[in-house]
Order: C-alpha cells, then structure tokens, then sequence
C-alpha cells in the first residue's frame, strides 16, 4: 500500500470519529461530506471507478443537500 493511501485511510479513520464527536450538526455534516469524498478518491485509487462515482454523486453530493436541507427545515420548525 502507498503511502498516500495510508494517509486517505488515517483521514478517514478521523473523520469517521469526528463525525460522531462533534456536537455542531452543520459540522457533522461538512465532516460527512468530507469522508463521502475521501471515500471516493480511495476507491478510484483500488481502480472502481464505478464506485468513486457513486460514491461521489451520492454521498457527498445527494446525501449531504439532504442534510443540509433536512437540517435548514428544522431549525426552520422552532423559530
């Protein structure tokens, strides 16, 4: 394994972490987005790029508007 690889899995490992730590929800979102995409980088370098496009489209594009979204809407609900 390359040493850039290794440092996407370590950051990956981090963000994993940090997204289920971190109190602020618009941050646990950005941070999401972020792993979404080093996910995607990690799985075009093991060569599916089938995989890091979906991954791409789906996890950090579709999943985190939804967040964002979702969480706009209910901060929204208390005002």
């Amino acid at each position: 394994m390359e040493g850039f690889s290794v440092v996407m899995l370590l950051f990956l490992i981090f963000a994993a972490i940090s997204v289920s730590v971190i109190k602020d929800l618009l941050g646990a979102i950005i941070i999401f987005a972020v792993y979404s995409l080093v996910m995607a980088i990690l799985w075009q370098q093991l060569n599916a790029p089938d995989l890091a496009i979906t991954e791409a489209a789906v996890g950090a594009g579709i999943t985190t508007l939804l967040f964002v979204l979702t969480l706009k809407k209910i901060r929204g609900v208390g005002k």
